[in-house]
């Protein structure tokens, strides 16, 4: 996106939701950039390209490197570390469990949160779209077959 538009990166204020890859929930008319609503900055096929490339860039990276665990997990990791050891109450896309949030329970999700000195302190509901929303329950029916596969493994310690 900042490429697109010529602008840093650091300018760009983005919320995605739900589960990481390719069910992930871009939400285009949360997104900023210094402010500006990143709609009126670019177009509506490019920004349509650039959602469909940051849904499938971690298969991308991944193909490419056999990872995609490298600078940004890190990045982000001491940021939230640094949110709730200095109480700075600071919005961050997070997993976090739902208990009915969005209308969906009993299931980490990536959500909006405010991390403190508590954790997460609270978790925010965005006023979706029905679009938004469908997106979102098909992400989180996702997670939940990927966490099912998981539950039903036989693990034995060793």
């Amino acid at each position: 996106m900042a490429d697109e538009i010529g602008c840093s990166p650091k300018d760009i204020q983005a919320i995605l939701m739900g589960g990481h890859g390719d069910t992930m929930v871009p939400l285009p008319r949360y997104t900023t950039v210094a402010g500006i609503p990143v709609t009126e900055l670019v177009a509506g096929d490019k920004l349509d390209a650039i959602i469909q490339r940051t849904k499938v860039g971690g298969g991308e990276i991944v193909n490419l490197l056999g990872t995609s665990a490298w600078y940004a997990p890190g990045a982000a990791a001491a940021q939230m570390v640094e949110a709730i050891v200095k109480d700075e109450k600071r919005i961050f896309p997070c997993c976090a469990w739902l208990t009915g949030e969005y209308g969906l329970k009993d299931i980490y999700l990536g959500v909006p949160v405010v991390l403190g000195k508590k954790g997460i302190e609270k978790i925010i509901e965005l006023q979706l779209n029905s679009d938004e929303k469908a997106l979102l329950n098909t992400s989180a029916q996702h997670v939940k077959e990927v966490m099912d596969v998981l539950d039903k493994m036989a693990v034995v310690n060793a």
